[in-house]
């Protein structure tokens, strides 16, 4: 398909195309295409085998960090396979802060535990690895986790990352991003970090007939299956080296951290199933889920079962609203954080109008939703902003190219999964795409 567009003339130029040219099927649309957190990955190639290149030019944003090599490598050491590392720092500092919580509240107990998780990263001496905080913590002393994703501030009082960093990607020739030409982008503000005083240390149960606490059990609700399974092995690989790392460390509690996997489907049902399975065995935290509609539909299963939840990559701004008993907390940013660094990052090309494709769940329109504000807030006119959204089950998206092309939009911003891979298809089909991808 791509060489079938090689050496057509573009008909579209910096200053917008006009809805009656937009319009005509056999002219190609120039567009700037944009992604989000969920399809600004390397994992997406895997779908567009049949398209090569339809992703080449292709830019969006991500929470993420420099990671260290070191850190790469060893997450590589648990799973060779990796081919890129989105929310791997947030799942492992998901880990370690319980572990560090519950070393800080000398049990294991949920409830105890959950009202040392804010604390563990906002006060006393900064500590950034599992030995370092964990020997504070057994000493008493007040300590701040300053691990992999939280390196400029802790969480703040609802239990979310008061700050974040965030990579600018770029898709190349080979649906491929190109990690030469990534940027890093701040977002928050360190200052709204948990000021409040956190519980004392308890001492530790002294005398002969003192009893163990149960052992930590840190169970896996992230997707082995479902529409984002093709993103979840760095958030495995990486939980499972952070209860490695708090284990070589001496555990919790004196006893091994255990690790108990599970799948949450990308679907609400799956994860209500394996949050039962995860109470029978008796896991008190349990990391997930992935997406945010899927945690918003069980933390009313975790509120009714005494469990903390703590989500490294659910992103919609509705959870921080969510009733959930002290018991719900994030290492992942929330969406209004992203939506500042996505707007940043199309504002800087300077399109004059922008059509928002989104999914219809608490992920995508929540999204959408913020970026236009932020796009508006940056000076974009609101009638220049065209929102469209498609149910998640949805598996033509014909009808939505042919609106995109229809309104002849200088941008187009996909906020989805897996199915990114079937939208850029659909406009690649009406000759809708960036410059790079029609080789124009």
């Amino acid at each position: 398909m791509v060489g079938a567009l090689i050496g057509v003339v573009a008909l579209v130029t910096g200053c917008g195309t006009q809805a009656g040219d937009g319009a005509d099927s056999h002219k190609p649309l120039v567009v700037r295409l944009y992604g989000s957190d969920a399809n600004m990955t390397n994992s997406l190639r895997d779908k567009l085998a049949d398209a090569p290149g339809v992703l080449n030019g292709m830019t969006g944003t991500a929470p993420l960090l420099a990671l260290p090599e070191s850190f790469k490598a060893r997450l590589r050491g648990i799973n060779p396979a990796l081919v890129d590392y989105g929310y791997a720092a947030e799942a492992y500092d998901a880990v370690i802060l319980a572990a560090l919580a519950a070393e800080s509240a000398r049990t294991t107990e949920p409830a105890q535990v959950a009202k040392y998780i804010v604390g563990a990263s906002t006060s006393g001496t900064v500590c950034d690895t599992a030995a370092a905080c964990l020997a504070l913590a057994k000493a008493g002393k007040d300590f701040a986790y300053r691990g992999v994703s939280m390196r400029r501030s802790g969480l703040n009082d609802t239990g979310e990352p008061s700050s974040a960093s965030y990579g600018a990607l770029h898709f190349g020739r080979d649906n491929t991003i190109n990690d030469n030409l990534t940027e890093y982008i701040g977002a928050g503000d360190e200052s709204l970090a948990s000021t409040a005083a956190g519980p004392p240390f308890p001492s530790y149960p002294s005398g002969s007939g003192r009893k163990k606490p149960a052992p930590l059990k840190v169970g896996g609700l992230m997707p082995h299956t479902g529409r984002l399974a093709y993103r979840s092995p760095p958030r495995f690989a990486a939980a499972r080296l952070a209860v490695a790392d708090v284990n070589a460390a001496g555990g919790v509690l004196e006893q091994p951290v255990e690790w108990v996997d599970g799948d949450d489907g990308t679907d609400a049902t799956v994860a209500a199933a394996t949050v039962d399975r995860f109470v029978g065995l008796g896991v008190q935290v349990i990391i997930g889920a992935s997406s945010s509609s899927v945690t918003k539909a069980v933390i009313p299963k975790i509120v009714a079962t005494g469990r903390i939840l703590i989500s490294p990559s659910s992103t919609s701004d509705e959870l921080a609203a969510v009733a959930d008993n002290g018991l719900f907390f994030r290492t992942a940013p929330a969406d209004t954080l992203q939506a500042r660094a996505l707007a940043d990052v199309i504002m800087r090309h300077g399109p004059h109008s922008v059509t928002i494709l989104a999914r219809e769940d608490a992920y995508g329109l929540g999204l959408q939703t913020n970026v236009k504000a932020n796009l508006v807030a940056a000076g974009m006119p609101e009638s220049a902003i065209n929102l469209v959204s498609y149910a998640t089950t949805m598996v033509d998206f014909t009808a939505i190219a042919t609106r995109v092309r229809t309104n002849a939009p200088e941008a187009v911003l996909i906020l989805g999964y897996d199915e990114t891979a079937l939208i850029v298809k659909a406009l690649f089909a009406q000759k809708i795409g960036t410059a790079a991808a029609l080789n124009i």
